[in-house]
């Protein structure tokens, strides 16, 4: 159980990362500073403090709210998160102008943290924290997955954007998120106590 929730958070949000607005947001900073060391580290850092937060806020739901509510909330917030995946990002060039201001490292560490403010892997972190009750791991995970998706994305820029094949990647993490949601309406976290 406890390697699952690190191995299905880490690949739901590399999944659900790609052609999202902070994976372009790697594109663009790339592309524009061409310097990978601080914006890696500023995607690492904010990505931390980001899903940390969300962790904490799937485990205090699981503290509060009833079992059987929760199910339903769970499963049915997988369901909106298959559905909410299959909608492209689009992102601002805004992020790159603030590195004019703070550096790149600021500049990233500050726009990654925003971008991710309710966006979709924020949510998923929260839901899967609740669903596994292992805030720590499931934060880890989705940690690992934004720098799976996104690490590259620093090294290579615009080049391989065009290249991947977009509507596959979402179909793909939409239907994981639609098996993790269906699984928990059937009440597949029964056994964990939900």
């Amino acid at each position: 159980m406890l390697l699952e929730s690190v191995l299905v958070s880490t690949g739901v949000v590399a999944l659900a990362e790609i052609g999202d607005k902070t994976q372009l947001l790697a594109f663009l900073l790339a592309a524009r500073f061409k310097k990978p060391a601080p914006i890696i580290l500023g995607i690492l850092l904010a990505t931390i403090a980001n899903h940390g937060l969300a962790g904490a806020l799937g485990a205090w739901i699981t503290a509060h709210v009833r079992p059987e509510v929760l199910r339903w909330v769970l499963g049915l917030s997988f369901v909106g998160m298959a559905v909410w995946t299959l909608i492209p990002d689009e992102m601002a060039e805004d992020g790159a102008h603030v590195a004019q201001r703070l550096g790149v490292f600021g500049a990233t560490l500050l726009t990654f943290f925003l971008a991710e403010m309710g966006d979709k892997t924020q949510i998923a972190t929260v839901a899967m924290a609740a669903h596994y009750g292992t805030p720590l791991l499931v934060v880890a995970g989705t940690t690992l997955g934004m720098l799976i998706a996104d690490v590259p994305a620093v090294f290579v820029g615009d080049k391989l954007a065009a290249k991947i094949p977009m509507k596959l990647v979402r179909a793909l993490a939409a239907a994981v998120f639609a098996a993790l949601g269906v699984a928990t309406l059937l009440g597949a976290g029964a056994k964990i106590g939900f």
